[in-house]
Formats: structure tokens, C-alpha cells, sequence
């Protein structure tokens, strides 16, 4: 599929959170690390539509200006 390379996180997060997450990394590493790459694809996802959304608003949309409802 693609070519990956391993990074290593440090985040802040409540205590039961951080708890519930150390327990799905000890049981199952393969779905810690699927769930995170669908969370960060639909962060990039997110921002790179709403700043498609920032040119429809603004007119500089490819194609000219659209209305949004």
C-alpha cells in the first residue's frame, strides 16, 4: 500500500483516557495504529475542505463564485 515509517507521540490526556488507550495498545498495537491513521486522514480531510470552503466564501473558487447553503 504505502511505504511507512514509525514516529513517536507524546501527548497530554486524562488519566481514564490515557488508561483506556495504553489497554487497547497492549492488547491489540494493529488497531491503535488504524484508528489513529483514520483520525489524523479525516483531520487532513477536515481542514482541507474548509479551506475550500474559505475560497467558495471569499469568490476565488475554481469555476467562480458559488452560494452555500
Amino acid at each position: 500500500m504505502w511505504e511507512t515509517c514509525a514516529v513517536d507521540l507524546r501527548v497530554r490526556l486524562p488519566k481514564p483516557v490515557a488508561a483506556e488507550i495504553e489497554e487497547v495498545q497492549r492488547r491489540d498495537p494493529e488497531m491503535l495504529s488504524r484508528i489513529l491513521f483514520y483520525a489524523v486522514t479525516r483531520h487532513a480531510f477536515f481542514h482541507h475542505l474548509a479551506g475550500q470552503m474559505d475560497l467558495i466564501d471569499a469568490g476565488q473558487a475554481p469555476g467562480g463564485p458559488t452560494t452555500r447553503t
